[in-house]
């Protein structure tokens, strides 16, 4: 009976994730198709739109709970005696249900206060009702933090952070300052040990907020603002196209098509892997989608044409995260989200340093293969017409989307809608590589967990964020820092180590919300540029997706292609240091970027 209720549950849980998933896809596409045929529109769209965003991100975080897919570090356990392994884990999950219960507390203070002067959402929808997402998400995660613990006794202990919290947060105000910087320090070690990233950062943002007296309310304020923002819809729309370009036959289409027209070419099969993996890394955030779903099919198409092993493995890690830089990067909408850059010039921007990096790679891989016995195709103008014909929709993708943003026809998140009805059509309908049940269904789950896991810890980090500009903190680091370097040159070498050490440390939604407010200030201190900065800023998370010890393209290449990460560690060592100088280029060379 309980097996029973629980897969009833789980049913329920995806189909109200994928629900919300499309709506969020089909409402900006239906509103457009009326204003242009009608002159009318959908009232209240936008808004119903953005806070879909907010029902997404939180039901795809409780999948991720389910699934246990969200993200965390766990670099401590492995250096543990297995003996100590039960123990930290029984410790860390201790930790990780008392943060979710001080959550799920004051997401519903939140969603009390806005019940006592409620707002209408389209008119008819209380507000409250959307944001009530918020405490019951928190409340799922808190239970499954507690039930996947392991046995009884660990899961006795798991629950007992439920209590430790309500004692904290009741008779332990007075000595909140004493007991501020312990809690970090515990939170830091939970973070090492296991606990997912959200935890660490909303534990880190409770004790914050509890020592300056602050209502702990104030954290998911600070989700809900950040999560329906206008810009943010686009970052889930985005990501599911890419799912579902990565789940259909796109990739083998776009990979015959530039095999046809590069493979010819002395290196073609390097060509060919670096745009490959550049276009789907642009739809998927560099989330390491592109090395789970072509890694499989790129290896041994890199090994049977006679490149070496170690080389094509260090390519394909590389790779994963190239096309960071071009629209409609999930990374740059978010930067210029939380920077307060205009988008679309932030786009501009990026593209020299996008295609450097591009370059870059493609150069050395031609260079490390010059001598290597690779073998070529002859150019087949019919083979290469019948790609171009193969791979017509997929190429025209970017087309529309560009044509949309840029030619002002569309917003960012129509833009982000219309690429995911132009998917649907061309994977469900066109090619019918993707059945509209079942198998549809499987992918907005899959893509509703990932956004989940990122929007837990986009939301909260902006709890840690706004404690940072409310105590001046950035200002603070600014002057201090003026004071003590007076180079610009030494500050810019400064934040590159600093960057990097944050992109193999964090992830990137994480790290763009919690670092950019700290850098800000400091940049305009000294006379960076901001689109100059965000450029400085992305292209060294993007290396920090390749720095050991825990750059995450590392651990999925380690995942995919079965091998060691160690070996993992060797092989991109070459493309790390081939990428280091194109971010040194872009940190010191402003002119690449503003173009003057």
């Amino acid at each position: 009976m309980v097996h029973l209720l629980t897969r009833v549950g789980h049913r329920i849980e995806d189909l109200a994730v994928a629900s919300a998933l499309l709506a969020m896809g089909l409402l900006p596409v239906l509103e457009m198709v009326l204003r242009g045929l009608f002159s009318l529109g959908l009232p209240g769209s936008v808004g119903y739109v953005q806070n879909l965003t907010l029902w997404v991100g939180f039901l795809g975080a409780i999948i991720a709970s389910r699934e246990r897919r969200h993200l965390n570090l766990s670099t401590a356990k492995l250096v543990l005696p297995a003996g100590l392994n039960r123990i930290v884990e029984s410790a860390t999950a201790l930790v990780s249900v008392a943060v979710g219960a001080g959550l799920f507390w004051a997401s519903l203070q939140f969603v009390l206060i806005e019940m006592a002067d409620p707002v209408q959402l389209g008119g008819w929808l209380p507000l409250w009702c959307v944001e009530a997402v918020l405490p019951l998400s928190f409340l799922v995660i808190t239970l499954r933090f507690a039930t996947q613990a392991g046995r009884l006794p660990h899961q006795l202990v798991a629950v007992c952070g439920i209590p430790i919290a309500a004692l904290v947060g009741l008779f332990l105000a007075p000595y909140a300052q004493d007991i501020l910087w312990p809690a970090l320090v515990l939170l830091l070690a939970a973070a090492l040990f296991g606990a997912p990233i959200f935890v660490a950062l909303g534990g880190a943002a409770l004790v914050l907020f509890f020592a300056d007296g602050v209502p702990i309310a104030a954290i998911p304020v600070e989700t809900y603002r950040i999560v329906v923002s206008p810009a943010i819809p686009s970052i889930p729309l985005f990501t599911l196209t890419g799912f579902l370009l990565a789940e259909g036959g796109a990739s083998q289409r776009l990979l015959r098509l530039f095999r046809a027209l590069f493979g010819w070419m002395p290196g073609g099969l390097v060509i060919v892997t670096a745009l490959v993996c550049a276009f789907f890394a642009t739809f998927t955030g560099a989330s390491g989608v592109g090395i789970l779903a072509l890694g499989g099919l790129l290896l041994p198409i890199l090994l049977k044409g006679g490149l070496p092993e170690r080389f094509s493995l260090g390519l394909l890690t590389a790779t994963g995260s190239i096309g960071l830089l071009f629209p409609p990067s999930l990374a740059v909408i978010l930067y210029g989200v939380v920077a307060h850059v205009p988008i679309p010039d932030l786009f501009v921007a990026g593209l020299v340093p996008g295609a450097l990096m591009v370059g870059s790679v493609i150069a050395f891989g031609l260079w490390q293969t010059r001598k290597a016995k690779v073998a070529r195709i002859a150019f087949d103008f019919r083979e290469a017409a019948a790609a171009v014909n193969g791979a017509k929709w997929e190429v025209l993708l970017p087309v529309v989307i560009l044509a949309g943003l840029f030619g002002g026809l569309t917003t960012l998140v129509e833009a982000a809608a219309v690429s995911v009805a132009y998917t649907l059509i061309v994977t469900v309908v066109i090619h019918r590589e993707i059945d509209a049940g079942s198998e549809l269904l499987g992918i907005l789950v899959r893509c509703a967990t990932l956004v989940g896991g990122v929007f837990a810890i986009l939301g909260i980090a902006m709890g840690v964020s706004n404690y940072m500009v409310d105590a001046q903190i950035p200002m603070q680091a600014a002057d201090l820092i003026v004071a003590h370097v007076d180079s610009r040159l030494v500050f810019l070498l400064a934040l590159n180590v600093f960057l990097l050490l944050v992109g193999c440390l964090m992830d990137l939604f994480s790290a763009i919300v919690v670092v950019v407010p700290l850098l800000l200030p400091i940049g305009q201190a000294f006379g960076i540029h901001p689109l100059h900065l965000g450029m400085i800023f992305l292209v060294n998370l993007e290396l920090g997706y390749l720095t050991p010890p825990v750059g995450l393209n590392l651990f999925l290449a380690a995942y995919r292609f079965e091998r060691p990460v160690t070996e993992i560690y060797n092989c991109v060592v070459p493309f790390l240091l081939v990428l280091l100088l194109v971010v040194l280029a872009v940190t010191y060379l402003p002119w690449l970027i503003l173009g003057q």
